[in-house]
């Protein structure tokens, strides 16, 4: 009998050992939103375009990025007028259908917003290195192999014949921006860009125009992770 309760023991810590080692890999909803995350687990990561074609890289990025550092110029008293960066969550579009253009959700309350009030011009970066491509290839988040891209323009509020997009966009990879409370008046922004520096080889920065950017015919299929729950079925099932 004490055999037998020690053989229960052992399956049931095997059991949670499986379940936590599952919960690990699976992406968090807070983070990456359903069906996004880290392109990693079960799913890959869909392969970099060509590195010649700049303007699909740069799409590429803009898609596959969750988040980016926005540099604004900054009104605090400390240090006004000089360059303050912040990260953001973003999104521009539902995982598989990105338009390019970099949606924000943003509260008068943070700092940026308060530096975009008064000059709305910004310079946002986002890289590969937020997803598993450069630690899959060993390379280092500051080496141009690691793409990465720069956007420079304005920031602007996002109007009502497209606000639903972008409270879609960023709603279905961020969830958790659902329960931010309404007190702090949120709202939907988006980066009108004016320039684009592209760095994904060696020799420096090339050089998209936003109309090469936008005319873009670009496609990621959208990524598919099996849920906490059925993972916990199977795991009930061995």
């Amino acid at each position: 009998m004490a055999g037998g309760a020690r053989g229960s023991a052992r399956a049931l810590l095997a059991a949670l050992l499986a379940l936590l080692g599952a919960l690990l890999v699976a992406p968090a909803r807070g983070r990456g939103g359903r069906g996004h995350g880290d392109w990693g687990g079960p799913a890959k990561m869909p392969p970099l375009p060509p590195r010649e074609d700049a303007a699909l890289v740069a799409r590429f990025v803009a898609h596959v990025c969750d988040w980016g550092a926005l540099a604004t110029i900054s009104t605090e008293a400390a240090v006004r007028g000089r360059p303050f960066a912040d990260v953001l969550s973003l999104s521009d579009g539902p995982p598989g259908a990105g338009r390019g253009v970099p949606y924000l959700y943003l509260s008068p309350l943070q700092q940026s917003a308060g530096h975009l009030q008064e000059n709305p011009h910004a310079t946002l970066t986002m890289s590969l290195a937020q997803t598993n491509f450069c630690r899959k290839h060993g390379f280092d988040p500051q080496s141009p192999l690691c793409a990465h891209i720069i956007l420079s323009g304005a920031v602007t509020k996002v109007n009502e014949t497209e606000v639903d997009f972008a409270k879609h966009s960023l709603f279905i990879r961020h969830p958790e921006m659902k329960t931010w409370p309404p007190s702090h008046k949120w709202f939907f922004a988006k980066l009108n860009i004016t320039n684009i520096w592209v760095l994904d080889y060696f020799g420096g920065p090339k050089i998209v125009t936003p109309e090469e950017y936008y005319n873009v015919t670009f496609q990621v299929p959208a990524v598919k992770f099996p849920s906490r729950k059925l993972l916990i079925q199977a795991l009930n099932c061995s």
